[in-house]
Order: C-alpha cells, then structure tokens, then sequence
C-alpha cells in the first residue's frame, strides 16, 4: 500500500477536503472526488466562517478606503493652521495613492497566487493592511520630511495590500464555495465593503462625540490650535488605526488555511514536498527537504496521470490567443473599469447632498459641528443606498444571475446619470437627493458586485487569479481615471458664484461610461449554478458522478439506475 500523501492547513473556516480523499490513488478519481464534494456539499455554518474570514479583508480595505475623506479633513485642520484644509493638490493625492498601490497588489498578488499558490499569499495582504496601517496612525512630520508625504507613502503600501485581497478573497471563496450558492457567498464576501463604510463613519462619530469639549473651544477649522489641535490629532490617529483590529481577528484564519483543493490538484502537484513541509512545520524549520529523486518521481506519475492542462507562460498566452478566452476577459476587465470611472466619480456630488439631508457644514458655529454634521451626513449617505443594494445582491444573485443583474445596473445607471447630467441646473434638491441614493443602490445591486464575482468564477484555476487582478486592476485604473482626469473637469471656467459649472457634463460623460458596461456586459457569461470546471471549458474532466457513488464504486447513477457517462475529450476541443 503506498504511503498516503497529505497537504497541509485546516481549520473551522476552511476545511482541507484533499485529505479527505488523499487513500485514493488515481489522482483524477482523487481529484473529481474532492471537487465533487466541494460543489454539492449543502451550506452551512462552516461557509457562513468562510465568508466572514474572507470578508473580513474587505471589511478592512473599504474602511481604509472610505476613511480617506474623513483623514483629509482633519490633516488639514492640524497641519495648516490659519486655513484649517490642506491644498488640493495634497488631498488629491492622498487619494489616488491607495488606487495606485491597489493597481499594483492586485496585478502582483494575482500572479503570485497562481504561481506559488493561494495558501503562501493568502494572509500576506493583511500583514501588508495592518502594518502600513498602523505605520500611517503613528506617523508625524518634520523637518526634513512633510506629513503629507509620509502618509501618501504609507497609502501607497496600504494599497498593495488591499489590491492582493480582491483577488485573493474572491477566487479562495469560490474555489471553496457550493455551486448552488456561490454567487452569494462571493457577494456576501464583497459586501462587507458597505459594512466598512458603516463603521468608519460610526468611528467617527464617536470619536467627535468623545472629543466635544475640546471641539467646542474653536469657532472654526482654521483657528483649530491648542486642545482642538491635540484632540483632532488623536481623532484622525484613532480613526486610522482601528482600521487594523478587524483584520488582525482574521489573520490566523487567513495564515493557517489548506490550499483549495482546485489548486492542489491541478496547478500544484507536488505531493512529496507537501508532505515534508508538514514535517519541517511541526518541527518549526521553514520548509521541507525532500528526497528528489522520490520528488521528482512523484511529480512525473501525476504529470502523466492528470489530464488537465498544466500552466505556463506559453500555455497562458495560447489560452488569451482564443478568441472566446480574450473576449471573456476583455469583458471582465472593461466593465470593471466602465464602473468605476463613474462610481469614484459620483462622490462630487456629496457636498450637494449633505446639504440637501440637513448636514452641510455651511452655518456650523464651532468645528465640533462642523466635524459631526460631516460623520453624520456620511453614515447617513452609506445607509441610503449602499448598504442595501450590497445585499439585495446577496439574496438575489443565484437566483436572477449574474448578468441580468448587471446589465440591469448599467442601464439604470445610464437613465439616472442621463437624467442628473441634462436636468443638472433644472433639478430639484429633493430630486437630486432622490437620484443620489437610486445610484448608490444600482451601483451595488448592478455591476459593483457582479465585477467582482464574475472573474472569480469564469476563468480555468490555474490562471483565475491572475485573471481576476487583471479585471480588478483595470477597475481601479478607470478609478484614477475618474478621480483624476475627469473629475477635475467639473471646476473648468469656474468662478465664485458657480465653482463647479461643468459638473453636469462630467455627469454626462459619466452616462457614456454607463452606456459602454452594457455593451462590455455582452462579453461575459452566466455563471449562475455551474461549476467552475464547466465555466473554464473543463467539464470533461469531471464526472456527472456524485461522492457517495463515487466511493461506492459502483459507476451507477442512482436517479437512473444506469452507468454514468463520462466523456473524455482533449483540452482543444473542449475550447
């Protein structure tokens, strides 16, 4: 009897089902048994433990993200007394500094989790979170150095670690997830965005709430010093690093998962050196040092014996060279990007809304005022719309399916931004505030939801990660695209009385963008109830066999009474 072979990881989060099958010794059997398992397992407490740990990353990078706002308002009102804001220039880059990080995480962990795999990388971005996090809590300037400076550096750090966990979150919960309900587990993943929104702006308050008296000693911004100096200098240092709790809950989860089963069985391979990193583990060296020749053995068996496609750089370029493979993710990159040219972009809109719910900061008589109407017209803002449009999603996406979902929020999106872009000078305040929160509910119940879980779902494991950040990456360069070229557009010819008087064509050109997802849309498929194998183009590889008749041995299907069907075909045809 050979030697069983065991990877490593496991715990109540993520269970390791390689093992479960590791006495099975063809690996295709071994293989379609675990993926079996997988996909018709029914859903449970162990997937809601899998989202929260997964959602956690989100939680955290929409917190971060969502702060920078906040950051901004109190850095100017501590480091430039007598103005109390800092110039535009330095709160423009504050912001594009994590849409510049994120770029660079999303397209490096992507790669990286594909090449060495998702268990090595997964909890690495959160390391990366909550040590650039805490980095930009302690941070001050100097002499030699400004402030201003050392926070873009930090966000910059932060970035790259909030781009590894969209791809990273996205494709170890769906290579994880149920076929039947992975549409909302991805989702419910990516909604933890709105709950980080949530409780940055609840943080705020609190933190306003805490510091009252020292507020209430200055009747604005710009004459701040003193005890009001000191105590917005603890508020944004507070606010900022309680960005770092959630995610350190999460890391030991995040650092002692299994490596998913897809991964294991058709990228990695390598039984023998799985096994010694276990023994190097438990002895507390940093890795195994198995004998090659045994190594080498082992790996040219299941090279041999396991007929999916194996990865390369030259297979990776053949594999985009098809048509229907670089249309797919033509069009998951391209929506992602449309969405978020205008998503960023409709932040300009909330100073006119606060003012229109009652929270502008026009006619405060102390910053303390000024500091809560702007936290309370936040949290207010977050509960409109973008909240529940998160988890409409949830609850609906396997049902009416991914697509129609986000067709359906391109095409509402346009309407609503043709609407706030032609009738920007006629519209009401009510009207616009109507308008405002329509948008934030079909931006989230509508393609900034299904962006990110299309891409986990419709590309082949050994290069869904890479994909995904490729996707994501464009995303967040239509983001620096939107906050950064277009954006600025709205002040052109501006002057005192109208400071913004082409913001209605930016909301146009905004619309165009929305008009553009619909087409981009076309690109992708409906993922809805199908496996992952399927999805890729690799459904025969897999058997229509369930578990349980598997390890009976038997071949017979039960709902039948006769053989099942397993149909062998080559990775080109089945292309």
């Amino acid at each position: 009897m050979a030697t069983v072979q065991k990877t490593s990881g496991g715990n109540n989060a993520y269970h390791n089902f390689h093992n479960d099958f590791a006495h099975v010794q063809d690996p295709n059997e071994r293989r379609r048994l675990a993926l079996a398992e997988v996909d018709k397992a029914p859903f449970g407490w162990y997937h809601v433990r899998a989202i929260v740990v997964a959602g956690v990353g989100f939680f955290t990078d929409s917190y971060d993200i969502f702060a920078v706002s906040l950051l901004t308002t109190m850095l100017g009102i501590v480091y430039y007394p007598g103005v109390g804001s800092m110039p535009t220039t330095s709160d423009t880059a504050i912001k594009l500094a994590t849409s510049a990080g994120t770029v660079i995480g999303q397209l490096g962990f992507g790669a990286l989790a594909d090449l060495v795999g998702r268990k090595r990388m997964y909890g690495l971005e959160l390391i990366i979170i909550i040590f650039a996090t805490l980095a930009q809590a302690l941070s001050s300037g100097s002499p030699s150095m400004d402030i201003i400076g050392v926070i873009i550096f930090w966000r910059v750090i932060m970035g790259v670690g909030i781009g590894g966990d969209y791809p990273l979150s996205s494709i170890i919960t769906s290579e994880f997830a149920t076929t039947k309900w992975r549409g909302a587990m991805m989702g419910a993943v990516f909604a933890m965005q709105g709950l980080g929104q949530l409780c940055a702006a609840f943080v705020m308050l609190f933190v306003t709430l805490g510091f009252k008296e020292s507020l209430e000693s200055s009747t604005k911004p710009a004459n701040c010093t003193g005890v009001c100096g000191i105590a917005v200098d603890k508020m944004w240092r507070t606010l900022i690093g309680f960005g770092a709790v959630p995610g350190c809950i999460a890391l030991y989860y995040r650092l002692t998962i299994p490596e998913t089963p897809r991964y294991t069985f058709d990228v990695a391979r390598d039984v023998e050196q799985a096994q010694d990193d276990v023994k190097a583990y438990i002895s507390g060296k940093r890795e195994g040092h198995p004998d090659e020749l045994s190594r080498v053995a082992a790996r040219k068996q299941a090279s041999e014996a396991m007929t999916v496609q194996k990865a390369s750089w030259s297979d990776f370029f053949r594999h985009y060279s098809i048509p229907k493979n670089g249309m797919l993710l033509a069009g998951t990159a391209l929506s992602w990007c449309f969405l978020d040219i205008a998503y960023y972009g409709l932040s300009l809109n909330n100073a006119t809304i606060l003012g229109v719910i009652g929270y502008s900061t026009n006619g405060a008589k102390t910053t303390y005022e000024i500091l809560y109407r702007t936290a309370v017209g936040n949290l207010v803002i977050v509960l409109a719309g973008a909240v529940p449009g998160y988890w409409v999603t949830v609850f609906t996406v396997d049902i009416v399916g991914r697509k129609p979902i986000q067709f359906m929020g391109f095409a509402i999106l346009t309407v609503l931004f043709i609407v706030m872009g032609f009738a920007y000078n006629n519209i009401s305040a009510n009207g616009l505030l109507a308008i405002y929160v329509l948008a934030q509910f079909f931006f989230n119940f509508g393609p900034n939801s299904t962006t990110f879980i299309v891409p986990g779902e419709c590309f082949p494991t050994r290069y869904r990660s890479t994909s995904h950040g490729i996707s994501a990456a464009a995303g967040k360069i239509g983001s620096i695209i939107g906050q950064g070229a277009i954006a600025p557009l709205r002040t052109r010819n501006a002057t005192t009385a109208n400071p913004n008087p082409w913001m209605d064509h930016v909301l146009e050109i905004y619309a165009l963008f929305m008009l553009l997802g619909c087409f981009s849309t076309l690109l992708i498929p409906e993922t809805k109830r199908k496996t992952l194998e399927e999805l890729a183009g690799e459904d025969d590889y897999a058997v229509t066999t369930t578990a349980d008749q598997a390890v009976s041995g038997n071949g017979i299907d039960s709902s039948t009474q006769e053989p099942a069907l397993v149909e062998k075909k080559t990775p080109e045809e089945s292309v």
